[in-house]
């Protein structure tokens, strides 16, 4: 997948994107709700893992016009009928919107309902769920699942999405 934003480019993670994508998961506050930090190991067995496997539940989070990998972000099929959408970003990315941005161009391409996962305590991902009208639908586990309906209408929004 390649999808563009106004600041951000999405595609396909490769193993080169190990030491950008361990800066990020290695810091124990942007790992807080998911598991603990990784180390560079854990780090390619997820690359090799998630993101180079057929297709992939992750890409990498790249900003224009560097290029340079700022995060993960989380886009595969979730029960029936449903995508996952979630992101992980580099902590000094946060407060710009970013995950708003992914939210908003993830839901423009969407042809089913769109779920959310997080934490109770986590309120930024709440917060995304309120102003995209996700509604809370229960637990799955541990975790809070909102769930933006396809049939209900999901925002119009026109983002850059290359083609190829």
């Amino acid at each position: 997948m390649e999808l563009e934003t106004s600041r951000l480019w999405v595609r396909d993670l490769t193993e080169d994107d190990a030491p950008s994508l361990h800066a990020v998961l290695s810091d124990a506050e942007v790992m807080r709700f998911l598991e603990p930090p990784f180390t560079p190991a854990q780090t390619r067995n997820f690359i090799r893992s998630a993101g180079l496997s057929n297709p992939p539940p992750v890409y990498a989070v790249t900003e224009k016009p560097s290029r340079e990998v700022i995060g993960h972000l989380i886009w595969h099929p979730w029960g029936e009928g449903a995508m996952e959408l979630g992101w992980v970003l580099r902590r000094d990315r946060w407060g710009r919107g970013y995950a708003s941005e992914l939210t908003e161009a993830l839901l423009a391409r969407a042809d089913r309902d769109v779920v959310l996962e997080c934490s109770p305590k986590q309120a930024a991902t709440k917060r995304i769920a309120a102003r995209f009208a996700f509604v809370r639908a229960g637990m799955n586990g541990e975790l809070e699942v909102y769930r933006l309906k396809k049939q209900e209408g999901l925002p119009p929004v026109d983002p850059v999405i290359p083609s190829g």
